[in-house]
């Protein structure tokens, strides 16, 4: 059997975080030719991408990573209630996610993509769904985000983050060795907050028992940030997977951790 890695696009990444509904083109066309390198190199792939501004800004806006409120929320400039923002979440993390399969199929590499909206049931880890779907042939690349679900009971729906979906994909689906978070504007975690870190203060290695500094935009994000991140970078660990958090801005040390060669970022044990 050939080995998998799967792969963590961050939304931060991938999109212009602060602007809604704005991919960074350059960057997904960067990243996927590192998705093609680890393909030419026999190692297939699980890609999990963020929602960044296609998702949180308006998710967080109607306070859809509560589920069901109560509460009166102002109308936007699409939805004018919790429903009509749920269908527009979802629409947009399909367009966000048009932008991912095109720049993969730009480069003639074969794609399945699975919207969790489709197929996951719950919120976390223990969100319910089959992931026989990411058991693709040598070659393909199966894309799945971070998404609004349907929740049994009261609740109704929530947001399945796309790092509960990478802890499930490293430890369940055949043949993975590695997990990859690629994230944004900085090379891995860090012992002080970003704007104060210098290149010295990067954590090589890192376990839960090690104190680490992130940005969490909480104005904004409605998942865990840097901190789920790591926690579920943890537990895959403690399934057997090598677990590596680098600056997805340098498509090279991607490629280079998902080979499992030596490279700047952050080892996350358990």
């Amino acid at each position: 059997m050939r080995e998998r890695v799967v792969i963590k696009w961050g939304g931060g990444l991938i999109t212009d975080k602060t602007k809604l509904c704005t991919p960074n083109l350059a960057v997904i066309s960067e990243l996927a030719a590192a998705v093609k390198q680890c393909i030419d190199s026999k190692v297939d792939v699980v890609l999990v991408h963020g929602a960044g501004s296609y998702g949180h800004l308006r998710a967080k806006h109607w306070r859809l990573n509560e589920g069901r409120v109560g509460a009166s929320i102002s109308p936007d400039d699409k939805c004018s209630t919790q429903d009509e923002a749920v269908a527009c979440v979802r629409q947009d993390m399909l367009d966000l996610n048009t932008h991912v399969i095109a720049s993969l199929q730009n480069l003639g590499i074969k794609t399945s993509v699975h919207p969790p909206h489709q197929w996951a049931i719950g919120v976390g880890a223990d969100f319910s769904g089959s992931l026989v779907p990411f058991e693709t042939e040598p070659g393909t690349v199966a894309v799945t985000f971070g998404d609004v679900v349907p929740i049994e009971g009261p609740q109704e729906f929530g947001i399945l983050s796309g790092d509960d979906l990478v802890l499930r994909l490293a430890a369940e689906v055949p043949g993975v060795k590695r997990l990859v978070f690629a994230i944004g504007g900085v090379d891995g975690l860090l012992r002080v907050p970003p704007d104060q870190a210098t290149a010295e203060d990067l954590i090589a290695e890192w376990s839960p028992a090690v104190v680490f500094e992130g940005a969490h935009y909480s104005d904004i994000d409605v998942t865990g940030g840097i901190g789920l991140k790591a926690a579920r970078g943890a537990e895959a660990a403690s399934h057997g997977i090598e677990v590596h958090m680098v600056n997805g801005g340098h498509a090279d040390r991607v490629y280079k951790a998902c080979m499992g060669l030596p490279v700047r970022g952050t080892r996350v044990s358990n």
